[in-house]
């Protein structure tokens, strides 16, 4: 990462506030106006390269563009609300190749089960992140889409296992200690009572690391945070689902903030 991209965010583990989370947006919590941009968070989304396009209603919608941009936008109020973070008005959309994303250390990328990095892609990837970038994945499900994220992250890092991330990393403790995690559905749990997709029955939090130990890619396989912000303010969307994919996104924003 670049120098300066550092110099404010190393010292926001002293200024935040721990405060139990209200997951849903719309409380009688006031929320601070938003800090002028940059701040030193703003949200970024990974465009990447696909072969597939949306379900049903949205036409040529791209995979990555999934929940956006609500889940953005509530996901940035909620850290705005709950932290002593500077937030930025805007979120920003970038690809691997912009030469911008090394100044930013935390990236979300959405439906990952059906991206297709080349090997350009890949290669800039691996550079993020062996910098010091951080990379949350999130909202893909089942054997098939498990085997097409691995196929591109084994381009990013041919030589690195994905492991599950052990209970005592810093990544579940920094700011929230998750260690009662469930498995965060879609806004169709509401309609099917079920809440997995596929034959994504268990969900698992995995990761990759650096060699000293930094969990550079946080993996949230079978589970649906994204849908958790971006629904935030449905009343009949589970709260408890709701706050605990606020604590994840905190967590790991902290986390790739401090490490």
């Amino acid at each position: 990462m670049r120098k300066t991209a550092w110099t404010t965010s190393t010292i926001v583990a002293l200024l935040l506030i721990i405060t139990t989370p209200a997951a849903q947006t719309q409380s009688d919590t006031p929320v601070r106006p938003n800090r002028e941009a940059p701040g030193e968070f703003q949200f970024v989304r990974l465009a990447y390269s696909s072969n597939s396009y949306g379900r049903g209603g949205y036409g040529r919608r791209q995979m990555w563009q999934t929940d956006w941009p609500d889940a953005d936008y509530h996901f940035s109020r909620g850290v705005d609300r709950l932290t002593r973070v500077s937030v930025a008005e805007q979120g920003r959309i970038l690809t691997p190749l912009d030469e911008e994303i090394f100044d930013y250390p935390w990236i979300y990328a959405v439906e990952v089960g059906h991206w297709s990095l080349n090997e350009q892609e890949a290669e800039r990837m691996r550079a993020y992140l062996l910098r010091g970038g951080f990379l949350m994945v999130d909202d893909f499900h089942g054997t098939y889409e498990w085997a097409a994220f691995v196929a591109s992250m084994e381009r990013v890092f041919p030589d690195r296992p994905i492991i599950e991330i052990p209970e005592s990393d810093a990544a579940l403790h920094v700011v929230y200690d998750l260690d009662n995690r469930i498995q965060i559905p879609s806004r169709m749990f509401l309609y099917s009572g079920t809440t997995y997709e596929k034959d994504g029955y268990t969900p698992h939090w995995r990761g990759i690391y650096d060699d000293d130990g930094r969990l550079m890619v946080a993996i949230n396989f079978n589970m649906d945070i994204g849908d958790a912000w971006e629904h935030a303010d449905w009343p009949d969307y589970p709260e408890n689902m709701t706050a605990l994919a606020y604590r994840f996104g905190i967590n790991y924003l902290i986390y790739a903030m401090t490490h």
